[in-house]
């Protein structure tokens, strides 16, 4: 029994001190929030009065620290209940907390209330996406085919041969265009 806790304990405290594996939890989507954020604000209504750059910034900025709150709150609540990073109470309990501490901020005690819920919620159903979809994006990844081109793409993987003809077609032009302009200089 106690040999059980040990084993428990360690492999809690390997998890969650792994390295960069609470850094990739919390840096990459608080990037990926800043690259939302700056997407938000190229589609802004407000981008014709402060400016694209302004605006865009300002939205980058804030997905990014909102994002960047959550996730810590979310990796915090993690170690506190030394339970595992993908439980989704995790992500409810840190989404409450950090939309109550944000909303406090940014609205007074009536948005304290209406950011917590509504942080909570979407904190916690982009996680439960993320859950479900990492299994088949491995999937993908592993046959191999994922990002395979249509027949129809302007954009195809030349094969060796291919590759020599596209060469000597390009030559042969380059020759022609030397030709032509040194005809052109001598009349």
């Amino acid at each position: 029994m106690a040999s059980e806790d040990k084993t428990l304990e360690e492999a809690n405290s390997a998890s969650l001190s792994s390295p960069g594996s609470w850094r990739e939890r919390i840096l990459v989507p608080t990037v990926l929030g800043g690259i939302a954020g700056a997407g938000v604000g190229l589609v802004s209504k407000y981008r014709k009065v402060h400016g694209l750059a302004n605006i865009s910034a300002t939205y980058a900025t804030n997905f990014a620290i909102v994002s960047g709150c959550y996730c810590g709150a979310r990796e915090f609540v993690t170690a506190s209940r030394k339970s595992d990073p993908n439980d989704l109470m995790n992500s409810a309990i840190a989404g409450f907390g950090t939309g109550a501490i944000l909303g406090r901020l940014q609205a007074g005690p009536v948005g304290a209330m209406k950011y917590s819920i509504m942080l909570a919620v979407v904190g916690t159903t982009i996680d439960f996406a993320t859950l479900n979809l990492r299994p088949a994006l491995k999937n993908l990844q592993k046959n191999g085919d994922w990002l395979k081109l249509p027949e129809w793409s302007p954009i195809q993987v030349l094969d060796e041969e291919a590759l020599a003809a596209k060469k000597a077609r390009e030559e042969r032009l380059y020759a022609q265009r030397n030709v032509h302009n040194l005809n052109k200089e001598k009349s």
